[in-house]
């Protein structure tokens, strides 16, 4: 400890007074810089964990309680509350009292995560960002185990980890879901990983990425990476964006995040194959909007733009003119939505397909005369069912 003596044990001259007097001014200066350094260390946490709520009260005390367990410390906790039925607001307000890194923000019922965690995400001030939902759970210090392999490796824009799936409809609360293969621990370019993912799932769908990745602040205000207010499952249209703008991505395996599968939840109370297509043509609609952009771009990865194509192709051929949704839902739903999606014409699918196989290229052809000409709807229907996924199952 450093001890300032106010009065000196001995005379001092007038030089010596000055010399002294600017020694202690000198100190007093850095000392201030000192706990202003300190000060800001303190407001700003390592961790902003953003929370949306809607009707979770049965779930949302263990999940506060999760964060606020953690020994580690360095975190704010922002949540969002849209208007419930029950008493989820009551609930999140009481943790608000008890400490004061919890902080809500309320907002009307809009039917997905997208508003709270926007609002979530222009609040944070913490250096990394976790989005974690009302009703599931992050494991007993964790927190401190991400922020040791961070500091470890730090300043990269997305830290992937992994979930365990706890599923009420199964019983099964062991299944961990990681996108990375295991023990890969290479840094990457977000283009890499990107490439990484589209060969690893090119039959499937990666895990949610939003919930199983750290993000750097920073990265996401830079990009003005958002998600599309009031859109379902709105991970599938954030997640290639984020993902491809990413300069550094360093997979940590860290199965911190609990993840629920009940029902009642957005993604399990849905009936019918039709439920969710205004969103996909709304998240597929951005997403050839987003493309169309970066290719454009000088030295825009070729290999992505047939990635996205292949899958993209895929989910439009498939959604919209395989077999079980024609059956399904009434073509008069189906031209409804693709309309949706080609709202602004076909330029930015057309600017996907020049990385389109020839073969995908031709079912394109049939999937805009499906929507421009109506009498040949008939037609394109039966070329997918007769020709195009029967060809498929051959290759």
């Amino acid at each position: 400890m450093c001890h300032i003596i106010a009065k000196p044990p001995f005379p001092l001259n007038a030089d010596a007074r000055k010399t002294a007097t600017s020694g202690l001014q000198h100190i007093a200066n850095v000392m201030a810089i000192c706990y202003t350094i300190v000060a800001m260390d303190e407001v700003k946490p390592f961790f902003s964990l953003v929370i949306p709520c809607c009707d979770v009260e049965p779930y949302v005390r263990a999940c506060l309680d999760s964060v606020l367990e953690q020994k580690f410390s360095s975190w704010e906790c922002l949540i969002g509350v849209e208007t419930s039925k029950d008493d989820t607001e009551k609930i999140v307000r009481e943790y608000e009292a008890r400490d004061s890194r919890f902080k809500v923000f309320t907002g009307p019922r809009s039917g997905s995560c997208s508003a709270s965690r926007n609002t979530g995400t222009d609040m944070a001030t913490g250096e990394y960002v976790i989005f974690l939902d009302g009703d599931d759970t992050i494991e007993k210090e964790s927190l401190s185990r991400l922020a040791e392999q961070i500091r470890a490796r730090p300043g990269a824009d997305l830290y992937p980890c992994a979930i365990v799936v706890h599923n009420e409809l199964t019983g099964r609360n062991d299944e961990i879901r990681d996108n990375y293969p295991q023990g890969f621990s290479y840094e990457l370019t977000g283009s890499a990983a990107t490439l990484l993912l589209e060969e690893r799932f090119r039959h499937s769908f990666p895990c949610p990425m939003l919930q199983l990745t750290v993000f750097r602040r920073e990265f996401l205000v830079e990009h003005d990476l958002k998600c599309i207010y009031g859109l379902r499952h709105q991970d599938s249209e954030f997640s290639p964006r984020a993902l491809y703008l990413a300069k550094r991505v360093i997979p940590l395996h860290e199965p911190f995040y609990l993840y629920r599968i009940r029902t009642g939840s957005v993604q399990t109370k849905a009936k019918g194959a039709g439920y969710f297509y205004k969103d996909l043509a709304i998240r597929l609609k951005s997403l050839l909007a987003f493309h169309a952009a970066k290719s454009n771009e000088p030295g825009f990865d070729r290999r992505i733009g047939k990635a996205w194509a292949r899958r993209w192709t895929t989910t439009i051929f498939a959604k919209w003119f395989g077999k079980g949704f024609v059956a399904e839902i009434p073509r008069e739903e189906r031209l409804a939505t693709l309309d949706i999606l080609f709202a602004d014409g076909f330029g930015d699918f057309d600017a996907l397909l020049k990385s389109a196989s020839p073969v995908r290229r031709l079912a394109a052809y049939f999937v805009k005369a499906f929507v421009r000409n109506p009498s040949r709807r008939g037609l394109a229907e039966k070329f997918f069912a007769h020709i195009y996924f029967p060809l498929l199952k051959r290759f």
